[in-house]
């Protein structure tokens, strides 16, 4: 028998999500897109590889999004923590005067959409008892 889905679960898959989107950018300038913006003019085969890397990490986590959610599971999951963010900004639980607030705020929006897509299937069937199941065959 499967292990059930539990919460931690979701948190491995948000902190994988929130590492992807976090290395690709954001606005410390620590980042792959800083890196590669900084080196331009000297591209490494390093540079390369974790470009590649991340590429197919995309990859991996878009098509599976997509996959579990559709394109409107994403609009309806951005519209969701859009909303969540404009309570907690509204609430002062977050705060949004600070440098490049809203760009971290959009950053972990997308990975928690990410993180939903990688985890809807084992949602779904926790709250519906509903298995979804690749078809494969010749038919």
């Amino acid at each position: 028998m499967a292990k059930r889905f539990s919460i931690g679960d979701f948190v491995i898959r948000f902190i994988f999500s929130l590492a992807l989107v976090l290395a690709t950018y954001n606005p410390t300038g620590k980042s792959y897109s800083h890196w590669l913006i900084e080196n331009y003019a000297n591209f490494t085969s390093g540079m390369a590889l974790a470009g590649v890397t991340l590429l197919i990490a995309w990859a991996v986590f878009i098509h599976s999004t997509m996959r579990a959610i559709g394109g409107l599971g994403i609009i309806l999951g951005s519209a969701f923590f859009a909303c969540l963010a404009w309570v907690l900004v509204d609430k002062g639980i977050i705060n949004t005067e600070g440098n490049h607030a809203t760009t971290w705020i959009v950053l972990v929006l997308v990975a928690a959409i990410l993180a939903v897509g990688m985890s809807w299937s084992h949602l779904r069937r926790k709250w519906s008892g509903q298995q979804d199941v690749d078809e494969i065959g010749d038919n």
